[in-house]
């Protein structure tokens, strides 16, 4: 193992964000085998990790650029460029202003298919109030200051606005050149290009702006299922240039908002189009437990806050219970669509990706996912849509692994920790 691996290790093991704490005692009923606890794989993965650089600062998403450098969002709103040798850039110039607080900050970056001729990139970002300096902010800030205010003093709050940005990567790599804003409300976190080439946005669930709170709550929400489709975690639709595709599933309904393509979601952390089906992919990192994959198709609902895998987390109950149902405390409904595949306890999962490279032929197909309270890189072994098999690896490296890409030669890149690092065959 290289030096700057182990010390990374025990970074991260000295500065991880603790998992729940809870028992977590539900042990929900899947609702078909192999829904969750897939068994290992018979033949255990075989590879070897190397470290490109550790002196990056809570990296989250990760792109290949076409010189050979990789470009990374950092969390508290740089953008950077790293060589292949490990060599980190300054910030790149003309990125907005970011808030950062609790979980919402510079997220995700990606290149417009065309970019070796237009040099566009897309990225997500939480945008300051008008007035306010970017910064960071404690997380009671975003969280516990606003779940406890009545819904009416919640929506007067300006706690700043998810976006998403279109921009032009200057010739050098150092400067984002004519930055546009395609969109604003609830969508920052995953962008995923489709094969007829409109994006995927994934967006958290929008607790604040509805009568919910962070991890749901204790009652029945089917009453009203424009206000789930609208403020509920969802995936958005839209065209490189912001205006929305004519076929988008609830353009013919004035009470939905028209960008939105499927709506159920807590928090979905990864988005991965399938290699062979077009199909989009979705991680939802769930409450305490509950953490999902589900396969997103148009107008469809995914539950919450009403229907989950999970329960409300326990260190948020002022009477001492547990496992506390979330909505109405349901796994499963008609008319709810059901997660390929979910884990409890949690493992916050995060990036996702297919594996499209030559270098491991026995993984080709195969879903990795980031967990970070998991603090190990999942490999499912797929049959179609299902999973059959759940490898662990790096379970013994302490790191909270946010993001994985394929690379364009054929390593699997995943950032953990402050670093950035790959797998290569033994």
């Amino acid at each position: 193992m290289q030096p700057a691996l182990a010390a990374l290790m025990a970074a991260a093991a000295a500065f991880a964000i603790a998992a729940p704490t809870a028992a977590q005692l539900r042990e929900p009923t899947p609702a078909f085998v192999g829904q969750t606890e897939a068994p290992p794989p018979e033949t255990p993965s075989r590879f070897r990790v190397e470290t490109i650089t550790d002196e990056l600062a809570s990296p989250w998403a990760l792109a290949f650029l076409p010189n050979g450098d990789f470009l990374v969002t950092e969390r508290h709103g740089a953008m950077r460029t790293v060589t292949p040798d490990g060599d980190v850039s300054g910030p790149i110039e003309g990125v907005p202003p970011v808030k950062v607080v609790a979980a919402q900050s510079l997220h995700d970056v990606v290149l417009d298919p065309g970019f070796e001729q237009n040099r566009l990139l897309y990225f997500t970002w939480f945008a300051p109030p008008a007035g306010e300096d970017p910064r960071e902010w404690p997380p009671d800030h975003f969280y516990t200051e606003v779940w406890t205010k009545p819904l009416a003093e919640r929506r007067l709050m300006d706690l700043g606005t998810e976006r998403i940005g279109r921009a032009r990567l200057s010739a050098d790599n150092r400067r984002l050149e004519d930055v546009a804003v395609l969109y604003e409300g609830r969508a920052e976190r995953r962008i995923a290009f489709a094969r007829d080439g409109t994006m995927f946005v994934t967006g958290a669930d929008a607790f604040r702006f509805y009568d919910t709170d962070l991890d749901g709550v204790e009652r029945d929400f089917t009453d009203n299922t424009d206000i789930r489709r609208n403020f509920s975690g969802r995936v958005i639709r839209i065209n490189p240039d912001g205006t929305l595709p004519a076929d988008n599933p609830w353009l013919h309904r004035a009470t939905v908002a028209g960008e939105t393509y499927a709506h159920g979601f807590k928090d979905p952390e990864g988005a991965a189009i399938h290699p062979e089906t077009g199909e989009l992919w979705v991680i939802d990192h769930g409450p305490q437990g509950g953490d999902e994959i589900n396969i997103v198709r148009p107008g469809r609902d995914y539950g919450w806050p009403n229907v989950s895998y999970g329960v409300q987390y326990d260190d948020r109950q002022a009477d001492g219970r547990t496992n506390v149902p979330v909505g109405n405390g349901l796994t499963s409904m008609p008319g709810v669509e059901e997660p390929i595949y979910f884990w409890v306890p949690s493992i916050a999962p995060s990036g996702m990706a297919f594996y499209t490279g030559d270098l491991f032929p026995e993984w080709q197909g195969n879903l990795f996912v980031g967990a970070m309270a998991g603090m190990h890189l999942v490999r499912l072994v797929l049959d179609g849509p299902n999973v059959v098999a759940e490898e662990q690896l790096l379970a013994d490296a302490g790191m909270r692994i946010r993001e994985v890409r394929t690379g364009p030669d054929g390593a699997l890149y995943f950032l953990g920790g402050d670093s950035l690092l790959r797998l290569l065959p033994e």
